[in-house]
């Protein structure tokens, strides 16, 4: 179910919908993503949109795997400014993870690492946060032009 705020104007605003905690959210998040920059006309560059849908694939892969014992749901919100996007996967569930270090030798578990150095590349911050209902929203915001991002939340990132 996709729920949106009252926007300024054009292609601002913020989007929010409700998936299951299973492998097949996953490119449903990274479509849903895609269709409502198209739908709003968000004047965003190519490599900016596959920045975002490989964002969101990790954030909702890392919810489906390591939250859906405690969160069989999750949410998805999408906030577009004039100036940035911000993509953010919330779940209820309280752990609280971190990037992991690079290390060649493994095969998974760098989702979070490879969120922070495009986040960091794109001139973006990400960050996880608490909610007041005990889980954690897991958030980037990145700029639509080539500036770093100034508005949704300045700060060092905590991925």
């Amino acid at each position: 179910m996709v729920t949106r705020e009252d926007a300024p104007a054009g292609y601002e605003g913020v989007w929010r919908f409700t998936a299951p905690a299973a492998d097949a959210s996953v490119p449903e998040a990274r479509h849903a993503v895609r269709d409502l920059l198209n739908r709003q006309g968000v004047p965003v560059h190519d490599d900016l949109v596959q920045d975002l849908l490989l964002i969101v694939s990790e954030l909702v892969t890392n919810a489906v795997r390591h939250a859906a014992l405690l969160s069989p749901q999750l949410a998805v919100e999408v906030a577009i400014g004039t100036e940035w996007i911000r993509v953010s996967v919330e779940d209820n569930h309280p752990y609280r993870p971190k990037a992991l270090e690079r290390d060649y030798a493994q095969t998974g578990g760098r989702g979070l690492l490879l969120v922070r150095e495009i986040t960091t590349e794109a001139g973006g911050v990400c960050d996880i946060e608490h909610t007041a209902t005990g889980g954690k929203v897991i958030w980037v915001a990145l700029p639509l032009s080539g500036a770093a991002v100034t508005s949704p939340r300045p700060g060092p990132s905590a991925l």
